[in-house]
């Protein structure tokens, strides 16, 4: 069927890993066997991320894949919706001379990672993440030879050494359309994807890839088959300020020092 998708739906796929192409056309299948309406609509319509970016996710090959962390949608924002999940392509730099850079404390969720990250990495206690503490990591952040990261693309880059595929659960962000409406079209596509990570582990040697699922997410996903394959660390989301402490997000990601160079 995929011969008969939208040429500027497919086209995109060329931004992925090779090893996700034949995986992405049997979802972009799936979708429209569901709804036969809803991609050629979707390639007319105006929708977010822009450029070209509807699969730039799956930049990260199949086979590396060691964590799938799963975000609701793109941002609404055509500056921040990247096509990654949590990547705000309106961050820039991480750091200001007073604690977190005005970027990163605009974006409430990455502001609250960041926290997380220092407190899990012992930089920051739970009971004081913001004022003079922050200060303090700010000018230890900043100094010449710092071995803190400085931008948002440093923290991807060592999500993705660490081998975090970044997907939203929708793929497209529309103004004129609810989130939830875009959500459902996709939870084929999403079962694709999930099938084929829970395929490719070896029963035997590894389990499948990690779900990382956060707020409402965890929701989205219970109503999938391939949802009870994987092991999960489930939280509150990053826009809640007891994200900060969550234990659970401490345990997963504290040993991978991502703040680290």
């Amino acid at each position: 069927m995929s011969q008969f998708l939208p040429a500027a739906i497919l086209d995109q796929i060329k931004l992925a890993d090779a090893s996700w192409r034949p995986t992405l056309l049997t979802g972009l299948d799936a979708v429209s066997k569901v709804d036969p309406a809803y991609l050629p609509a979707l390639a007319k319509d105006a929708y977010l991320p822009s450029g070209g970016r509807l699969f730039a996710a799956f930049a990260q090959p199949l086979d590396a894949v060691r964590y799938v962390l799963i975000g609701e949608g793109p941002y609404p924002r055509p500056e921040s919706a990247t096509g990654v999940c949590f990547m705000d392509g309106a961050v820039g730099s991480l750091w200001s001379d007073k604690g977190l850079s005005k970027q990163v404390n605009r974006a409430t969720s990455l502001r609250n990672f960041m926290k997380m990250l220092l407190v899990a990495d012992g930089q920051l206690k739970p009971e004081a993440t913001s004022g003079d503490a922050m200060t303090a990591i700010a000018i230890k952040a900043r100094a010449i030879g710092s071995p803190l990261i400085q931008t948002l693309s440093e923290l991807q880059a060592n999500l993705t050494k660490h081998g975090f595929l970044l997907l939203n659960a929708s793929l497209a962000y529309r103004s004129h359309m609810p989130p939830i409406k875009d959500a459902k079209a996709w939870q084929p596509f999403l079962q694709v994807v999930l099938d084929a990570l829970a395929d490719r582990a070896d029963p035997v040697k590894e389990s499948p890839p990690t779900l990382v699922l956060w707020g409402k997410v965890a929701g989205l996903l219970s109503e999938l088959p391939a949802n009870v394959r994987f092991p999960k660390a489930i939280s509150e989301h990053p826009y809640n300020l007891s994200f900060i402490a969550s234990p659970i997000m401490q345990a997963l990601f504290g040993p991978m020092r991502l703040l680290q160079r």
